[in-house]
């Protein structure tokens, strides 16, 4: 997670929590002239646009009058969908069992990507089996990782 998402995130976690949502992550994509924030929300009932409209009134007011981002960017809230990103230890502890694809910031034996099932969680470390390999990843390793829609299981 880049230090400006660290950042959005620690700032925007509480806000969203107040509102009675569950703040999933956050995802911040510099791109010259034009940056997009990607604020994900979930709660026990589920997301509908008139949750993501509210958060996103509330979340834009704040970002606003602190102005953490440079230059221009557009805000957006959703739900997390179903193939939901992973972005905490403890998000990764809740999808034991499910496919995953993940992609690490460096290659890890001349690979960045990988996709299988999430075997365990020890401390910092995400098992997956890979094919018939059982892979280890150090979660400080991951740059991004998704769960797999429509795959349970081995």
């Amino acid at each position: 997670m880049t230090k400006v998402a660290t950042t959005l995130r620690d700032r925007l976690a509480p806000l969203v929590q107040a509102m009675g949502y569950e703040f999933v992550g956050c995802e911040y994509h510099g791109q010259g002239r034009y940056s997009v924030l990607r604020v994900y929300i979930d709660s026990e009932t589920g997301i509908t646009l008139t949750d993501c409209s509210r958060v996103s009134e509330q979340l834009s007011a704040v970002l606003d009058v602190e102005d953490p981002i440079p230059g221009k960017y557009s805000l957006e809230v959703s739900s997390p969908g179903v193939d939901r990103p992973l972005f905490e230890i403890a998000h990764y502890q809740k999808q034991i069992g499910h496919w995953l694809k993940v992609r690490t910031y460096t290659p890890i034996q001349n690979q960045r990507n990988f996709v299988g099932v999430l075997l365990r969680v020890e401390g910092n470390d995400v098992y997956l089996l890979v094919g018939a390999e059982e892979r280890m990843l150090s979660f400080s390793d991951i740059e991004k990782a998704n769960i797999v829609a429509g795959i349970r299981g081995k």
